[in-house]
Order: structure tokens, then C-alpha cells, then sequence
């Protein structure tokens, strides 16, 4: 039971000051004048100022209520290394038998998790949520045991009483780091691009030769070894060798003592790109479509066109002086022997022989044709007549034979039961409700794939692969119908940038691909066929463990698989002949960049409140009571501010001066001030 004064003024403070000034001049005037009463009358009004003053004794039951001490165990990822998760548990019910001695205490216990994805250890919010639940009035301290790797210690949080920091792990310790930075998403083929490697080792690293062994793998092949120096940046140029995803992986060995080897690995994933796509355009004769290839081309600013044109073939005798047909020769050599390499896809639009191209030069893209080129023949009502490319050497790879025979009928081209499977025409645009063309020329003996029809189910577009390069055969010449709109025209724009960058072997139009995403650590896997089904996917984790999925068709020749990769690292994937690779997790999760332990980064948010950085390794702290403001820690100990918080079960208040005893004293005063002054 406590007992305390309070006021509560029955008017307003304002009022109560002026008339305690108007009542202090009047008994200065009686004073000044010499009325015998002066006091008396001063007396008078200082009682009845008490009584609006409104006095009470105030009686409080109270109850003391415990202090709170709060316990954070770090439980992250980094807090599995070494015998640190034995030691912070054996401190942690050590110490918790200590608080829970005390007397008038209580233990808050708090478990703090890996923060979600790789937000790494997020003990400063799992402190905010802890005191949110609590008095402030009530923590005597905090006391967190952990490796001292927080991620969040930056968390702007006002402390309500000192905290500690118990630092598990061995001063001994040692680790070895591999880092890799200057990683771009994107890469141009065949560019090189500069990574920056770097090796460190952290804490008590024994002495060496300053050298440690890397060894690199791409796209999950075997692995190059090399030795590299410790503790230097190390600039490597590395060259993509095909578009698309581009998986490197960067390891070391575990070292002799090493704390952990989960940082000895690094993941870079690049695609890549072309920067730009060659292309040779050769038309035999100036025709309709043929702006209609040309524009198409020179609107992708990617594309570098070289177009030739034969505007006055050999045969044609017009007496026009030689000098006036051209200012120079046309670099037929260059371009056909010298250059041919240079570029990434040859047009030949309604070309025939004429003796312009000697059949070494067509033999020569043959061979370019072999070793890995690409060539699309869009054939004209030429290509049925004896002077037909087919029957150049280039008749040796064309994926179809003509018939001689030119159908002049309208049409509508149709995706074939295969091409609703191959990638370069499933899902055109306008999903065949597309513009008629007026003339086919029939093909037969088509080899490799016919993905578009035409008059009676003919061959209309047919792709093939010849050795390393592909070659795809267009039998007519009137796509630039689709172009104009022609009965509301067709996807020749989309249909011909998915037969180039077929032809450029991009990943994502290949007919025969698995390939996968990953989001953290899932993953979607994808497997593009031309077959009616696929065997099972066979996956095998970075520990080795091999899981197999079915997967479902989601489209024709196209099925899909999930899956959720149990730990962070390189997976490969097998479906049937195809075989892929991908990263899951982060390339350096954020628990193992620093491993050593330490309370650097806790530094800032103890020191305020005076507390203390100790190792579990050199003993078990003991516990003291300190006052607020006071050092918090020192040699072998840590210290609690008893709070001294109660609750306030009940309360009384009593008047000091109640109405009677206000009349009875100010009327008695001011009657004995009026008698004493009459009398004199």
C-alpha cells in the first residue's frame, strides 16, 4: 500500500493562479494600511485557494511483477558449422537454469530461423516481434547466442534494457572462401567477358604457399583444374559457347580443417545472345516478294543484310554500256568463297542458274551448309524448270525434289500434324485462320520435317538438318501475300523469325530440348519433343540423389515437370538422350560469405546500452544486477536492470479539505480578523 498528494483543481489553473494573486495583493494592502487582521484574512484565503486546489491523498494497492529476460538461440544455416549448434544448445539450457533461479524473473525464449529465400539470419526482427509482446517496463535484459552473422543488425530498434551477445564457434576456426563478381546475366556469343574471381581464407588460416586449386566446369562437363593465388582478384575471360543458358561452376576442394566447403562452390548462369545476325540475301529476279524478304529484314535492327540482286542476267543483250551498269564488280568471290563463314543464314529468294554463281560457289555453300551454316530456299515456278537450284550442287541437301510441275490454285497453308509438335510453327499467330496463296510448287520426296502444307497436303515448308547446318525448303513464292494483308494477310514476320533463329540452333526452338527454370529453389522443367510420349525425368542433386518424375503433356510436343530441390547447387537433368543442367539457390548463399564468428556486426546495437560481446568458449558468463546506465558486462559476466515493475490493483483517494471543515476555517478566520480589528 503506497499513499500520494494529488490535485485536481475544481477551475481552471489559469483562474486558480489569478485569484491566488488577486488574494496576495489584498493582504499586502491590509498589511500596507495596518489592519490589525491582515494575517488572518490572508489565512482566510489561502484556505479557501486549498480548497479549489482540490487536495486528496491517493492510496495505491500494488503487486510487484516479475522482470523478463530474453533469450535469442540463432538456429541458421551458419549455426550448423562445426560443434557451434551443440555448444549455443548446452549454453543456452545452462543459462536459461541461471535466469530462471533468479528470483522475480522470467525467461522469454526465442528460436531464430534462416530468414526467408536468402534473406540470411534475421535475429533483429525476431527481437522486434518478441518485444512487441511484451512491457518494455518489464525486460531487464537480452541475451542473444549466436555466431554473430546477423543480416539485419542495421534494423533501427530502441532497446528497452541491455543486451548481450554469447558468440559461439572456436577462435581457432579457419575457412576458405571463393567468391565471383562482374557476372552478367547476358552474354554475346563468342565474346569474351571478364569474371572476377577471388579466394580468400577467413580467421586462423594456417600458413601455405598462397596458392589453392579451382577447378571449372561448364554445362556439367568434366571439370579443368587449375591453382590460382589466395587473396588476389583473378580476372578470367570466358567465352560462351553456344546461346542460351550457360551453366559455370567454380570449386575448391575441401582444405584440411576447413570450417565448411559450402562456400567453396560458386553457380554462374549466363545466356547467350548474338549481338547481331548476318544475313546474305541472293534474289534471282526482282519480283513482288522480294522487298517484301527485304524490308522484313532491314526492320530487325539485329540484322546485318547484304542483299544481292540480279537485275540484268547474262542472257539479256540491251546495247547498255558496261560502264553505266554498275560503278563496281559485285563481290561474287568474297562473298561466296572468301566471306561465306561471316555469315549466320543464306536467303536464296527465286534464284536460279545462270551461270552468275559457278558451281564451285554453289558447291562451297554446300559445304558451309555442312560444317554448320544455314540456308532457306524460297523457290519460284524457276525452281521446277531444268535450270533449278536442285539441279546445282546444292541438290544434294535441299530436304525435297521438284516435280517440274507449278499449281496455280489458291490455297490456304496449314500447320501439319507434325508442325503442331515442331517449335517453329505450333502456336503460329491466328491459329490457321490465315490469307490464301496463289501458287505451289509441288516437291516430292521430302526429308526431315514437313511442318507446313499446302494444295492437297503437299510439302510446303520442309526443314532438315544436313551434317552440323540446316537447310529448310519454302515451295512458293507467295509468303509476301501475308505481308500485304492479303485476305487478312498470316504471321509471315513470326513464322520467319522462328525459322531463322531455328536455323541459329537457338535453344528454345529446337525440336528435340529439355530445358528447365528455377525460382529460389524450384524449378520447371520442360521437354519439347516431336514424339508422341517421353520416359521419365531422371534428376540428380548435388549429393547425388537421383529422383524420376512423369512428366505431362501440356501441349502437343511440349510436356512439363516440377520440382523442389531439397539443397542449393548444380542438378542434372536426363530425359531419354536429352540431358541439361541448372543452378538452384543462389550462386553465394548469404549464410556461408562469412563464416568465422564474430560481433562486429553487433557492435553498434550493444554499445549504446553498455552490454557485452563474450565467446562461449572461455565459460559461461555470470549473471549480475546492475542500475540502469551503469557498465553492463565485464570480465566473465553480464548484467540485468532489475525493473522494480508493479501492478496497480486499486485505488482510493480521500479530500484533505472536504466543504465543512473549508466554511468552518474560513468563516472562523475571517470572523476572528472582523472582531480583532473592530475592537481596535
Amino acid at each position: 500500500m503506497t499513499s500520494t498528494i494529488v490535485f485536481d483543481p475544481l477551475i481552471p489553473l489559469p483562474l486558480l493562479w489569478a485569484l491566488a494573486a488577486l488574494s496576495l495583493a489584498g493582504t499586502l494592502l491590509a498589511l500596507w494600511r495596518g489592519l490589525g487582521g491582515w494575517l488572518l484574512r490572508g489565512l482566510a484565503a489561502l484556505v479557501v485557494l486549498g480548497a479549489l486546489a482540490g487536495p486528496s491523498v491517493q492510496q495505491e494497492d500494488r503487486a510487484p511483477l516479475s522482470d523478463i529476460v530474453v533469450m535469442l538461440e540463432d538456429r541458421s544455416a551458419s549455426q550448423r558449422l562445426g560443434d557451434r549448434a551443440a555448444q549455443t544448445e548446452a549454453a543456452a539450457k545452462a543459462l536459461a537454469a541461471q535466469i530462471e533461479a533468479r528470483p522475480n524473473t522470467e525467461l522469454r525464449l526465442i528460436d531464430v530461423p534462416d530468414g526467408p529465400g536468402d534473406a540470411g539470419t534475421e535475429l533483429m526482427r525476431s527481437l522486434a516481434d518478441a518485444l512487441a509482446e511484451e512491457p518494455r517496463s518489464r525486460i531487464a535484459g537480452i541475451v542473444a547466442l549466436s555466431d554473430g552473422r546477423i543480416h539485419d543488425a542495421d534494423m533501427p530498434l530502441d532497446l528497452p534494457a541491455p543486451m548481450h551477445l554469447l558468440l559461439s564457434g572456436e577462435q581457432s576456426d579457419w575457412d576458405r572462401r571463393l567468391s565471383v563478381s562482374n557476372a552478367p546475366a547476358f552474354a554475346i556469343i563468342g565474346e569474351p567477358v571478364t569474371l572476377t574471381l577471388r579466394i580468400d581464407d577467413l580467421g586462423a588460416a594456417p600458413e601455405g604457399d598462397g596458392l589453392a586449386q579451382l577447378d571449372i566446369s561448364v554445362d556439367g562437363e568434366e571439370p579443368q583444374r587449375f591453382r590460382v593465388p589466395v587473396g588476389e582478384d583473378i580476372d578470367l575471360p570466358v567465352t560462351l559457347p553456344h546461346g542460351g543458358r550457360n551453366v559455370i561452376r567454380f570449386s575448391m576442394p575441401l582444405a584440411e580443417g576447413e570450417l565448411t566447403d559450402r562456400n567453396n562452390a560458386a553457380l554462374i548462369q549466363m545466356n547467350g545472345v548474338r549481338d547481331r545476325l548476318r544475313v546474305l540475301l541472293v534474289s534471282g529476279e526482282p519480283h513482288p516478294g522480294g522487298r517484301t524478304w527485304r524490308n522484313l529484314l532491314k526492320s530487325d535492327s539485329s540484322v546485318d543484310l547484304v542483299h544481292f540482286t540480279i537485275l540484268r542476267p547474262p542472257e539479256k543483250q540491251d546495247g547498255v554500256p558496261v560502264n553505266e551498269l554498275s560503278l563496281i564488280a559485285f563481290p561474287t568471290r568474297e562473298l561466296f568463297m572468301d566471306k561465306i563463314e561471316d555469315f549466320d543464314l543464306i536467303i536464296f529468294d527465286r534464284y536460279k542458274r545462270r551461270g552468275i554463281l559457278p558451281a564451285l560457289y554453289l558447291q562451297n555453300v554446300a559445304d558451309y551448309i555442312r560444317r554448320g551454316g544455314a540456308v532457306l530456299v524460297a523457290a519460284g515456278p524457276d525452281f521446277a524448270s531444268a535450270d533449278s537450284l536442285y539441279r546445282s550442287p546444292l541438290g544434294a541437301i535441299l530436304p525435297a525434289t521438284p516435280s517440274a510441275r507449278v499449281l496455280e490454285e489458291p490455297y490456304t497453308p496449314k500447320v501439319s500434324e507434325l508442325g503442331k509438335r515442331h517449335p517453329v510453327t505450333a502456336d503460329l499467330p491466328g491459329n490457321g485462320d490465315w490469307g490464301r496463296w496463289l501458287r505451289q510448287i509441288d516437291v516430292i520426296d521430302p526429308q526431315g520435317a514437313t511442318v507446313l502444307e499446302g494444295i492437297d497436303a503437299r510439302p510446303l515448308l520442309v526443314l532438315n538438318r544436313v551434317q552440323e547446318g540446316r537447310v529448310a525448303l519454302l515451295a512458293s513464292d507467295h509468303a509476301w501475300l501475308w505481308n500485304r494483308g492479303y485476305e487478312g494477310g498470316g504471321p509471315q514476320l513470326e513464322l520467319l523469325r522462328r525459322l531463322a533463329h531455328w536455323m541459329m540452333k537457338e535453344p528454345e526452338l529446337e525440336e528435340e530440348a529439355l530445358t528447365a527454370s528455377a525460382d529460389g529453389q524450384s524449378m520447371k522443367i520442360t521437354r519439347r519433343t516431336l514424339g508422341e510420349s517421353v520416359p521419365p525425368l531422371s534428376i540428380t542433386a548435388p549429393d547425388g540423389t537421383v529422383t524420376e518424375l512423369v512428366m505431362e503433356e501440356v501441349a502437343p510436343g511440349k510436356f512439363a515437370a516440377a520440382f523442389e530441390g531439397p539443397e542449393i547447387g548444380l542438378y542434372r537433368l536426363e530425359n531419354g538422350e536429352q540431358q541439361s543442367v541448372i543452378g538452384l539457390g543462389p550462386a553465394a548463399p548469404r549464410e556461408f560469405v562469412e563464416t568465422i564468428a564474430s560481433g562486429e556486426t553487433m557492435e553498434p546495437v550493444i554499445a549504446p546500452r553498455r552490454g557485452g560481446i563474450l565467446h562461449i568458449e572461455d565459460g559461461l558468463p555470470r549473471l549480475r544486477n546492475i542500475r540502469a546506465g551503469r557498465p553492463a558486462a565485464g570480465r566473465g559476466w553480464i548484467g540485468l536492470t532489475p525493473r522494480d515493475a508493479y501492478e496497480t490493483r486499486d485505488i482510493r483517494q480521500t479530500a484533505l479539505l472536504p466543504p465543512w471543515l473549508v466554511l468552518l476555517l474560513s468563516l472562523g478566520l475571517i470572523t476572528i480578523a472582523w472582531l480583532r480589528e473592530g475592537r481596535r
